[in-house]
């Protein structure tokens, strides 16, 4: 559990480093073998707004950090306060939700990635300069968000109940989705790597929806942590639909993220 970070609930870490025999730590690999995120409790986190002071800045521990929020765990009081650290733009978005329930997911998804950031870069969460990438498709001022800090990526993923929010020294890709419906698998297939398509065709029908959900994710995470989104072709990378996946060049690493039944999730990091 990071210190000095309220909303951090006690519970395995995934930037905690191994602890050999002797009880010296061992040396770090770029990700762990599997990976367990701590759960983020937006009612710990100080998003007051203006009155709130700017955090003490610290620095990134370890290659990778990962937090899980649950959005039905947040009650009234933290998801008006949440509200308050959105941006002009960011508001905007949440009023265009039809279902309370997308709503909340995306305020709860936006205002933990400022307030885990606002701890990182010892700035008020309201007043995080979030900026955009050039679209890797067509140039445009819409690519994936940004911090202009150097040595601090993050990245951002809602689904269903679930947010998770990763940060890291280097380009990093997260993502979390509801397992697929059958329908869904039968449909999106054409997005598997040619490999990855005749692993499904060899599952029984009742497995085929972790499977493809868990390829996806991985391939949604690498995506991500590109900076290219699906406008490169997911066919294109192998990352297996398997146990655990396969790391897609020379240099990325994607690890599975434990999260609760119904959900499957990935995390994508380039080597520093």
């Amino acid at each position: 559990m990071p210190e000095g970070h309220p909303g951090l609930l006690p519970g395995p870490s995934a930037h905690d480093p191994p602890v050999a025999p002797s009880g010296a730590p061992e040396p770090s690999p770029v990700l762990p073998e599997r990976l367990c995120p701590a759960v983020l409790d937006l009612s710990g986190l100080d998003l007051s707004g203006v009155r709130a002071r700017a955090p003490v800045p610290r620095a990134l521990r370890g290659p990778l950090e990962l937090y899980l929020a649950r959005v039905g765990e947040q009650d009234g009081a933290a998801l008006r306060q949440a509200g308050t650290v959105l941006d002009a733009e960011e508001r905007a978005r949440a009023r265009a939700f039809r279902h309370d329930r997308d709503r909340d997911a995306y305020v709860v998804a936006h205002a933990a990635l400022r307030g885990v950031l606002s701890v990182v870069l010892g700035m008020r969460a309201e007043a995080l300069p979030l900026a955009r990438e050039p679209c890797a498709g067509c140039g445009g001022p819409h690519g994936r968000p940004v911090v202009r800090t150097p040595g601090v990526h993050f990245s951002l993923s809602h689904s269903g109940g679930l947010v998770l929010v990763a940060l890291a020294p280097a380009p990093v890709g997260v993502d979390v989705e509801e397992l697929a419906t059958a329908q869904a698998v039968l449909s999106a297939q054409s997005a598997l790597h040619p490999a990855e398509a005749d692993e499904l065709a060899r599952l029984p029908g009742y497995g085929r929806p972790a499977a493809f959900t868990q390829a996806w994710v991985r391939k949604e995470a690498y995506l991500k942590a590109l900076g290219t989104g699906l406008v490169r072709d997911p066919a294109l990378d192998y990352l297996g639909t398997g146990p655990a996946p396969t790391d897609p060049a020379p240099g990325w690493a994607v690890r599975d993220v434990v999260v609760p039944a119904g959900y499957a999730a990935a995390v994508a990091r380039r080597a520093p």
